[in-house]
């Protein structure tokens, strides 16, 4: 049985790191994985989507709307953007930081309250955490990503020493440890 992961965010987040990530870790786990390309602005600022599919076997790397397993988000709004997109039962893992998209920035809009609150009430489960606390905790802001992987790292069954071994494998080694360390900060552990 094939599941799915996306992982929204806004460019320059390190939504890129994240998929290249996780799609190495179960590749490694002996799941057939199709990760997409970015869909999206991938300059700093603009919403971008990445799908990581993976099973037995797997025939495409698009998720269509009501088939995501997880939905892991950077900020609040893109998660609120693609709920469509997660199935039902389906789970968030929701950054809480706030990044003013265009239309707030110039005053078109306001940013919309209570995300989280919202998407629970349709019935959603949310793990809303703040990462980038915890990623400037664990030594840089950037690593919002690994947080986001630490905290989604709790729904599989996999070890948490392959995890980090995934993070040896896909991080510059001058990074590994402070990636660790924001991994197990969102890990909770």
């Amino acid at each position: 049985m094939t599941k799915n992961i996306m992982i929204v965010g806004v460019g320059g987040q390190g939504s890129l790191l994240a998929s290249k990530l996780i799609g190495h870790l179960l590749l490694s786990e002996g799941f057939d994985v199709k990760v997409s390309e970015v869909h999206g602005m991938s300059q700093r600022g603009g919403s971008v989507v990445t799908y990581v599919r993976y099973g037995e076997q797997v025939y495409s790397p698009i998720i269509d709307k009501g088939e995501a397993d997880f939905i892991v988000s950077f900020e609040k709004l893109e998660a609120a953007r693609y709920v469509e997109y997660l199935k039902e039962g389906g789970r968030i893992v929701v950054n809480t930081q706030e990044i003013d998209p265009m239309p707030v920035i110039t005053g078109a809009v306001s940013y919309p309250k209570d995300l989280i609150s919202k998407m629970e009430n349709l019935g959603i489960t949310v793990d809303a955490i703040d990462c980038l606390s915890l990623a400037e905790e664990a030594g840089s802001a950037k690593a919002v990503n690994l947080v986001l992987m630490g905290r989604l790292s709790n729904y599989f069954d996999i070890p948490v020493e392959r995890w980090e071994k995934a993070i040896e494998e896909c991080v510059p080694p001058k990074f590994v440890e402070m990636n660790k360390k924001a991994f197990l900060s969102g890990r909770g552990k």
